[in-house]
């Protein structure tokens, strides 16, 4: 069933225990994502970068997807998503992440995501604070939950760049829940975007936890949410460098860490570049395995793409060659199944070994299902 992620963070709360949000940009990706869910039966969060509805609108430059671009892609995805969700035995939500802008989050929300982040991170806090409280008072109109973005994080992801942190202050993270009614928080704690976090990234945990208090003195039942958290697994790098890949300098957050700050008010874990990393490994072991397929009249295009840039880990450098699979989950022939099968495992290792390590495992059957129509009501009566 598709539900608002409040749904879910909920659960986090009562339990303690953080819930993984996984990043896809494809169908298939989506399919195999939510199919390792049912398996473990843990409350599934499906995440769609906003730059990614501009790739599953077509967009294969999806760095200069235009709005229409991302309307259409959030169209696709939450469309697939719905119908995966309608007969899954675990609950689903659908969020966007790093929505860049009002008309941006409206397009995801108007498509049928169920839960939506705007950030305004880059702002001065007076203007973050502004944006998210009009995303807030468009979205739970609608049954829809809100993340915000307080602090900056280092790294890069699509659009998302920093050379540096900037740490959330926690009295700015209370007066940001106070005044914009949001959800959810992402907070700026020693996680990065992108593969290359540092060899000894080190969680400041204090922060989280001093937000999460300063939350609990005045009485808001709000969430913290961890950006920038791969893990990034030595062994998949290292095969991706032995399959042909040039990979260097990678490094995650320690699982240690990231299960410690599970327990100390993180509810929500972003996880996207693990998923990359073992989606890229299997297609470059499938290219390994079947040489063959590299002049196969479907595929020839991502091998091309794939040795074109050896250090390049993001699928959509090379799903690109295959669109109408992408967007649609056309499959014309087996070697092309092949290939989505490659996807699917990738994505399904890439985020099953964490429900194990987030403690996700059995926990749908713990979510409070509401109807879009009941949060409507719970924040109406928030607002009083």
């Amino acid at each position: 069933m598709l539900v608002p992620l409040r749904c879910i963070l909920e659960t986090t709360e009562k339990y303690n225990y953080a819930v993984g949000a996984f990043n896809v940009n494809a169908v298939c990706q989506a399919e195999a994502a939510i199919k390792i869910h049912e398996i473990f039966h843990a409350p599934a969060v499906i995440q769609g970068a906003d730059l990614a509805n501009g790739f599953m609108g077509g967009r294969t430059d999806f760095m200069n997807a235009s709005l229409e671009d991302k309307r259409k892609g959030a169209e696709n995805i939450a469309s697939a998503v719905r119908k995966i969700a309608e007969s899954s035995s675990v609950p689903v939500a659908l969020h966007l992440d790093h929505g860049r802008d009002f008309d941006s989050v409206k397009a995801a929300i108007d498509a049928g995501y169920t839960s939506v982040m705007i950030d305004g991170s880059s702002l001065p806090l007076d203007d973050n604070i502004e944006l998210t409280r009009e995303v807030v008072k468009y979205a739970h109109a609608r049954g829809v939950t809100v993340e915000g973005e307080l602090g900056v994080l280092a790294g890069v992801e699509d659009h998302v760049f920093s050379l540096s942190s900037t740490y959330t202050k926690p009295l700015d993270a209370l007066r940001f829940f106070k005044e914009t009614r949001v959800d959810a928080l992402a907070i700026s704690y020693g996680t990065m975007h992108g593969a290359n976090k540092g060899k000894n990234a080190v969680l400041r945990k204090e922060i989280a936890i001093a937000v999460k208090e300063l939350l609990r003195h005045e009485g808001i039942n709000g969430f913290l949410v961890s950006h920038g958290s791969s893990t990034v697994p030595k062994y998949i790098v290292d095969e991706i460098n032995d399959l042909g890949g040039k990979l260097e300098n990678s490094y995650g957050i320690s699982l240690e860490q990231l299960k410690e700050v599970s327990r100390m008010g993180i509810a929500k874990i972003n996880v996207d570049t693990d998923i990359r990393l073992a989606v890229t490994r299997n297609v470059r072991l499938l290219f390994s395995n079947i040489p063959s397929l590299r002049n196969d009249e479907h595929l020839k295009g991502v091998w091309e793409l794939m040795e074109a840039n050896p250090s390049a880990f993001d699928p959509r450098v090379y799903l690109a060659a295959v669109m109408d699979t992408v967007m649609y989950n056309f499959i014309p022939s087996e070697s092309v199944q092949l290939f989505v099968n490659a996807v699917k495992d990738g994505v399904m290792e890439g985020i099953g070994r964490l429900l194990v390590e987030f403690r996700q495992i059995g926990m749908a059957r713990f979510v409070e299902a509401r109807t879009f129509d009941e949060m409507k009501e719970f924040y109406k009566e928030e607002e009083k």
